[in-house]
């Protein structure tokens, strides 16, 4: 199966945001290669908010071009072979934390943002991962900052995308 392929039944298994939902599943039925930056109309993206519930907190990576807090993500690649992959390997990546395990059930949101040209949206496939106890995270090349926020301070510091997905989140936990 392709990615394009699991992104399709990922999203059709999704059980919330029908209408961006629907944005999604025609964005991918209209462009083929619409899992992918080369995609001029916009593409699929895939991230993950790094939640340790033991201690309360998020982690976020100030974005290296955007200079914004956000969870960690991004382009998905050739090799990733699902949609959920390209999250974890993503919030690995950024965070630099070993043994990130995605929250059970899918997808806990969708973001469809605009980006600046040559593309036009990020469709954001956006997952929660699990940080292990003790996790210790580390700065990767893509990021200004990375920091651990506790979950009342997030409204402070990030978007409304973020604030959404953080209490998507918390009501799966």
């Amino acid at each position: 199966m392709s990615l394009h392929d699991d992104a399709v039944l990922v999203l059709k298994a999704y059980g919330g945001q029908e209408e961006l939902r629907q944005v999604y599943l025609d964005h991918l039925d209209a462009h083929p290669d619409g899992m992918y930056k080369r995609c001029g109309a916009g593409h699929l993206t895939s991230s993950a908010l790094v939640v340790d519930p033991s201690r309360g907190r998020v982690l976020l990576t100030l974005h290296k071009k955007l200079g914004m807090w956000l969870q960690m993500g991004g382009h998905c690649e050739p090799d990733d072979v699902t949609v959920e992959a390209a999250a974890l390997r993503e919030a690995t990546e950024e965070s630099g934390i070993a043994g990130l395990t995605l929250l059970p059930g899918g997808p806990v949101r969708l973001d469809r943002h605009p980006i600046p040209a040559p593309c036009h949206w990020h469709l954001d496939v956006q997952y929660a991962a699990l940080a292990p106890v003790g996790a210790v995270a580390e700065i990767s090349e893509e990021s200004l900052d990375l920091r651990w926020f506790g979950y009342e301070e997030v409204a402070g510091v990030a978007d409304t995308s973020v604030v959404h997905l953080l209490e998507n989140t918390l009501d799966r936990l």
